[in-house]
């Protein structure tokens, strides 16, 4: 007479043998192949967030400097560099008067100023590291001279 199970209904005396080794070998390899790719994933997450922080400090560090720039209000064509609050990050900022024609410049009541930021950052900021730009123009009112 054959065995009833209360589920699966009749069954045979081999069934009760379990799981075979092999069967147990690819499921922890399924599982460690799993666990690896998981991990990779976590790890390369774990880089991109810190990459675009240094990015989010490399733009508010530029955006800091050339507020500070463009507040002043008297511009002077030049180059300024420094370091920022953070020893990993260098600022250098460039302002250049445009040159307008003779005939336009003596009638118009301004001067205009190209004003560039870069701010960068890394082990070696010149050749391989990392940075970001901004420009920008600036019209600042010619001073009238008193006669």
């Amino acid at each position: 007479m054959p065995l009833l199970s209360p589920i699966c209904g009749p069954r045979s005396r081999l069934s009760n043998a379990g799981f075979t080794l092999i069967e147990i070998l690819v499921a922890i390899s399924i599982l460690a192949i799993s666990l690896v790719v998981v991990l990779q994933l976590f790890s390369g997450a774990l880089k991109s967030i810190r990459v675009s922080e240094q990015y989010t400090k490399g733009v508010f560090y530029a955006q800091e400097k050339m507020d500070e720039i463009l507040l002043r209000e008297v511009l002077i064509s030049g180059v300024e560099e420094g370091e920022c609050d953070d020893d990993d990050y260098q600022w250098r900022a460039e302002i250049l008067r445009v040159e307008q024609p003779e005939e336009e410049a003596s009638k118009l009541p301004f001067d205009t100023f190209q004003i560039m930021v870069d701010v960068a950052w890394g082990p070696d900021t010149a050749e391989t590291g990392k940075h970001f730009q901004l420009t920008t123009l600036k019209v600042v009112g010619k001073k009238k001279e008193k006669d």
